[in-house]
């Protein structure tokens, strides 16, 4: 499968963590800051990305569990490209969307980015 079929193939199977996020940044809603959703960087789809502030955010869910040491090669990959990678648990997400945008938003207004 090529690297565009699989993105929209993430896109069309969001989780619903991924949902929830997406609602919060599409359209340029959080900070009018553009997000991707699943996009390509190196051999790597990331979850949600925004390109002016080179930030990733990703989202863990279960299947990342017990799987902390490929996650962490994979942000040092990212962070390579010159991204700061963020990222939340699903049940946060879920249970505090406000907080997690405001968390971003810090991040994206900050020095860091």
């Amino acid at each position: 499968m090529d690297r565009i079929a699989n993105a929209r193939r993430l896109r069309q199977d969001q989780t619903p963590a991924e949902k929830v996020l997406w609602k919060l940044v599409r359209g340029r809603r959080l900070g009018g800051f553009r997000f991707l959703r699943q996009h390509p960087i190196d051999r790597y789809f990331a979850d949600f990305v925004c390109e002016a502030a080179k930030l990733i955010v990703e989202l863990d869910g279960a299947a990342h569990e017990g799987r902390e040491d490929y996650d962490a090669r994979r942000t040092e990959t990212l962070e390579l490209f010159g991204y700061t990678v963020l990222r939340f648990r699903n049940e946060r997400i879920l249970t505090d969307p406000g907080g997690v945008a405001d968390d971003i938003l810090a991040v994206l207004r900050s020095d860091r980015v």
